[in-house]
């Protein structure tokens, strides 16, 4: 499998990247712990099916000093015991969020409810955005067939304007 269009070697296809980049600022500025936010993007691409996303965010992970065995168990989260439960709360919230198709109501009042005992507003908002963009990525990234496994560290710094 190959990548079938190159979204930054076209016109369209490159602003369209750097917008979506620098809204995405405004999640990783926040104050959600850049943990989280990783920990919730390599879920969401995990559940999509996206190799170039699930490469990027667990070295992302492993590159700020995650262990191996955190990394590994994202997606078996509720049969581990290496998560917090703010980390469980935003996984699942992550998971409900994801799965839209699946779980007709969406994300449960339950939930939302161990979401909103760890965040504050700000924070929820931006796991809000957060959960919306990665799985925004992630379509882009399984319509392109962008394969896992290239994926560099930090590779996406100065994208933003």
């Amino acid at each position: 499998m190959s990548a079938r269009l190159d979204m930054f070697a076209n016109e369209v296809g490159a602003k369209f990247a750097k917008r979506f980049a620098n809204a995405s600022l405004v999640i990783t500025q926040s104050e959600v712990p850049k943990t989280i936010q990783e920990l919730v993007s390599l879920r969401a691409s995990q559940i999509n099916g996206c190799g170039f996303c699930t490469d990027a965010h667990s070295k992302e992970l492993a590159a700020a000093g995650e262990p191996p065995v955190r990394i590994n168990l994202v997606a078996t989260w509720r049969e581990a015991s290496v998560f917090s439960e703010a980390e469980q709360a935003a996984l699942a919230f992550a998971e409900e969020g994801t799965r839209l198709a699946d779980a007709h109501l969406g994300v449960s009042d339950e939930t939302w409810a161990q979401v909103r005992k760890h965040y504050d507003d700000n924070q929820t908002a931006a796991l809000v955005a957060l959960v919306a963009m990665i799985n925004a990525a992630n379509r882009l990234g399984v319509i392109l067939h962008q394969q896992g496994g290239s994926y560099e560290p930090g590779m996406f710094t100065g994208a933003t304007d």
